[in-house]
Parts: structure tokens; sequence; C-alpha cells
């Protein structure tokens, strides 16, 4: 139906390379607010890469053995390290895998990071850098293996591989020896993992939260964050990534997109075309009587004089009035509008009186339906289906809370449903 106008960052061949999805960061409404740089962006495709890099386990050393020292110093041998104890660690080595390509998220701008990640600050206009030194992002916080044959599965591990091809999980970190005597562990503040019911699709429905260990086991969660005991294996459950799985690193959670999901999705063409019917049908504030449009979706942050307005407990549309006839306001003025409740003139209902903003985001929508509802109490305007998922997802937030946030701003939501039906006044003549 829809294939999604993005830019691939893929290889530079001039056949089109296999994509095998897209990781889409939630809080940031189509790029960063300094613009997608780099490694460093909203959004980034995963696809086949012209030599496949995917590593599985192979070898493992117990103790320090001079096998274990090589491979922990040999540049060219991944290896993943559990100490034990002082005296003791055990190095599990890893080859070359032909069959995957693997790649790495994390806050770390290393080389090997393919993805780097920052703190989201919720509804943050500033530059979308998190605190470097108060961070709870790993450095190398997650590693995605996809087969590069057909269904081009994906996989996601805790932790991943720094510039020496190592992982250590140091003697704080909870670690373990499995049943068949394997190694496996845990990060310190933990990848979660939510695979949503039936899909990324209209009727799809809010998953259970669920930790991946280093070695891509499913766990029931921790009582905190980085508690040293384990949650439950969850053995009827797989690490594999689906359509709509979303990954939290504590500090960012991130949206999984199939390439097949995304051929579903409206593109940025589509959502322009829905931007201007809303605004061909000339609604209008009922008070001042002056025709509403939602500025173009390059001026997406910056309150426009046509802006329109919405009163969030009943979802009356108008145009900016301060009941003198004044001009939009500036920043400082916004800031007190949302702090403070205003009176509808239409229904009376008092509330938050918040500026509209279009979803730019296409990744996140559901469907491509209108854009009719708002999130509360950031005002961002998206499909019904949309809003209502979104509404339903309790994103983790901080070391055991979780609530719900609107997916472009990653503001928590609040008010009955967390969304509002917008009801606009069409023309008079």
């Amino acid at each position: 139906m829809f294939s999604p106008d993005q830019e691939n960052i893929c290889t530079a061949s001039t056949k089109a390379p296999v994509k095998y999805g897209e990781l889409i960061i939630l809080g940031y409404n189509g790029s960063l607010p300094n613009g997608d740089r780099g490694r460093r962006k909203s959004r980034f495709a995963l696809c086949r890469r012209p030599k496949a890099n995917g590593v599985r386990p192979s070898t493992v050393h117990v103790a320090c053995t001079p096998q274990a020292a090589k491979a922990i110093s040999n540049k060219d041998q991944h290896s993943i390290s559990y100490t034990l104890s002082r005296a003791q660690t055990v190095v599990v080595e890893y080859t070359h895998d032909s069959n995957t390509d693997m790649f790495q998220i994390g806050r770390s701008t290393e080389s090997p990071i393919d993805l780097v990640v920052t703190d989201t600050v919720p509804g943050s206009h500033g530059n979308g850098e998190g605190g470097a030194g108060q961070s709870t992002i790993s450095r190398f916080s997650c590693r995605v293996l996809c087969q590069r044959g057909p269904p081009h599965t994906a996989r996601i591990y805790a932790a991943g591989f720094d510039c020496s091809k190592n992982i250590f999980l140091g003697e704080k970190a909870a670690k373990w020896r499995t049943a068949d005597g394997q190694m496996d562990g845990l990060t310190t503040n933990g990848v979660l993992v939510m695979r949503p019911r039936h899909g990324f699709t209209q009727d799809s429905r809010p998953g259970v939260w669920r930790e991946i260990s280093v070695c891509g086991n499913v766990f029931t969660l921790r009582e905190t964050r980085s508690a040293q005991q384990r949650g439950k294996m969850v053995e009827n459950e797989s690490q594999e990534l689906v359509d709509g799985s979303l990954i939290d690193l504590c500090g960012a959670t991130l949206l999984w997109r199939t390439a097949e999901g995304l051929s579903r999705t409206p593109t940025l063409k589509h959502l322009e075309a829905l931007r201007q019917e809303i605004n061909a049908a000339r609604p209008q504030c009922p008070v001042g009587f002056n025709t509403l449009a939602f500025p173009s979706m390059r001026r997406k942050d910056v309150v426009d004089d046509k802006q329109p307005w919405v009163y969030l407990r009943c979802g009356h549309v108008h145009g900016y009035h301060s009941w003198g006839g004044g001009r939009a306001p500036g920043e400082r003025e916004r800031e007190r509008e949302r702090e403070r409740e205003r009176e509808c003139p239409m229904c009376r209902a008092r509330g938050p009186y918040v500026p509209l903003w279009l979803g730019c985001e296409a990744g996140f929508y559901l469907d491509a339906a209108p854009p009719t509802h708002a999130f509360a109490p950031c005002g961002h305007v998206c499909s019904e289906k949309t809003a209502a998922y979104w509404s339903q997802i309790p994103l983790p937030h901080g070391t055991h809370t979780f609530h719900a946030a609107c997916p472009f701003c990653a503001q928590q939501l609040n008010g009955e449903r967390g969304y509002v039906r917008l009801i606009f006044q069409g023309p008079v003549d």
C-alpha cells in the first residue's frame, strides 16, 4: 500500500540492497532536534552488508589459561569475558558467521557502534544530547543479528562488542552457568524488549516486557533495573524481533519496524497530503473566525500565526486567542499556557490549552487514516488507532516504573485516555 520515503543507510551499490528493517527512536518527530548526522539519527535502516560480519559462540575457556588470555588480547577474535572472581574468568570465543549481519547500538561514538543513542529528554526542543556523565544508557548497549537469507529474521542480544571485539561482564554484573554448562549474564541496567500481540497493525495490543540476556535468552524483569537477582527464564519466548517490537535501553526506547511492515506504513508524502487536506477544508477559529492551518513539516516546532490550538479537556480546536485578539505567543507564553487551565468558550470545560503539531514520524503510525486525535498534554496529532495504541503502551521510566508516553516527543500522557478527539469548526461561508 505504502512504502517509506526515507533514506536508506545501506551499501553504495547500484543494485537496491536488501533491507531487513529500521530502528526508530521514540521521542523524535522525524529527526533529531539538531538534524540527523552520521551515526547519530532518529531512525536507522538495517540493510544486508556487502560482506557478512555476524558471529556465533565457539570455544569456551575456563580460568586464567593462556588460551583465555590470548582470546582477550587478540583483536581479530570476538569474545565475551565473564569474571566470576579475581581468580576465575570464563572466556567464550566467538567465530565468524557467514549467515548473519551484526548491527550494534549504544551510547559510544566508537567505530563498532552503528547507531549512536543518547538519553531522550521528554518534550525537549533542545539538542537531544543526554548528559554524558549522567547517562544510564550503556556505551555498548546491545547487538542485533539479522539472517542474510529469507525470511531475514532479526534477533537481539544484550551488550555489544567494543573496539577490541570484547564484551566484559565484571564481578558485579549478574551472570550464571546454564544447565548445559554454558555462561550467560545481564548488563548493568538491562535491555528490555516488548513484542506486541497481533503485530504492528490496527489490531495490535501491548505485549509483556521481558529482559534479554547477553546470549539472547528471555527473562522476566528484575525487581529493579540493576538488581543482582535475575528474573525467571521464559523458555517459550524467543529474542526474535517482530514488527512493532520495542527495545528499551534505560534512557531511550527504540521501535523495530520490519521491511514488510514499513511497506504498509504511510509515507511522508501521504502525511503531507493529509496535512494539505485538513488545511484545504479551511477550519476556522470559532472565536476569531480566522482560518487555521497546520504548518509545514519543516516548521514542525515553530508556532505559526495560523496554528491550531486545542482545549485538551473537550477537543474543541481554536486559533490562539488571549481574549484580546493577541497574535500567536512566543516560547515563554506557550509554556505559561501549558501550566494554567483555560475555559473553552464553546462548552465551558476547563483544561490545558496547547498548540497542535502534526506527528511527522510515519513509522509510529498503525494505519494511514486521517490525523483526527491529539495526545495530551503535548498536542501531537495522529490517527485514532495510532493514538489509542500508544496510550496503552507502558514504557519503562527510571529503574522500576512504567507509563504511557507520546511516541513523537516522549512526554508522559495524562487525562482520562491520554488523547482527545479533535473537533474542528468549518468555514462559516
